[in-house]
């Protein structure tokens, strides 16, 4: 065999190793998985729409139930933050608009809800109007990045004199439902096209 051939050999017989802590993957295994991965807060918005027409696409075409696709939205970087609950939006607004340059367009000041758990905001919005709700309610899960909530920490710590361990675990324990912290957000993207995921950028 030549040293070409044993080297694509080689390629179609590896196999990722696997980790425990990924297994929630596999949680819905799902006739088809998806993941959408985010980074910007105009990003996030799209994913949520998109998460949305996949499910009602798949049902309308194929007659697939939400309940049997599993999708997953990553919330990293400049994203993570919608992944937090109103309250911590309540609390932390302002520190974390700053941070991730978001705007309410209602009242062009910092939001002080979950942007894209509010509703009224139709196009205003890039989720045109489907909320997180909505499409948690169907099934779909979140993986948020451990390492930008614990940036966020840190920020809030140094503009409200907090300490920043207490403020990550607050926002750890104000997760919207369906979200689980990854140890990044990158991780999770890697993992889950190993694990059989169509990996989505939606920015």
């Amino acid at each position: 065999m030549s040293e070409s051939a044993t080297r694509l050999a080689d390629a179609a017989a590896w196999q990722p190793v696997q980790h425990a802590a990924d297994n929630w993957l596999d949680e819905v295994p799902g006739t088809h998985r998806v993941f959408f991965d985010t980074f910007t807060p105009e990003g996030f918005g799209d994913a949520v729409f998109y998460a949305n027409n996949y499910l009602d696409a798949s049902e309308r075409s194929d007659g697939i139930d939400a309940a049997s696709l599993a999708v997953v939205i990553c919330a990293r970087h400049h994203s993570t933050a919608f992944a937090y609950s109103d309250a911590v939006w309540a609390k932390y607004g302002l520190p974390l608009a700053e941070r991730d340059h978001v705007t309410d367009p209602k009242t062009s000041k910092p939001p002080v809800v979950n942007l894209y758990q509010a509703s009224g905001y139709g196009t205003l919005l890039r989720n045109n109007g489907v909320t997180l709700d909505t499409i948690l309610k169907r099934g779909v899960r979140l993986a948020v990045c451990q390492l930008a909530t614990r940036a966020r920490s840190a920020l809030i710590a140094r503009q409200t004199g907090g300490k920043a361990d207490e403020i990550y675990q607050e926002l750890v324990s104000n997760l919207v439902p369906n979200a689980r912290i990854v140890p990044a957000g990158i991780v999770a993207v890697s993992r889950a096209q190993e694990r059989g995921y169509t990996f989505v950028c939606a920015g």
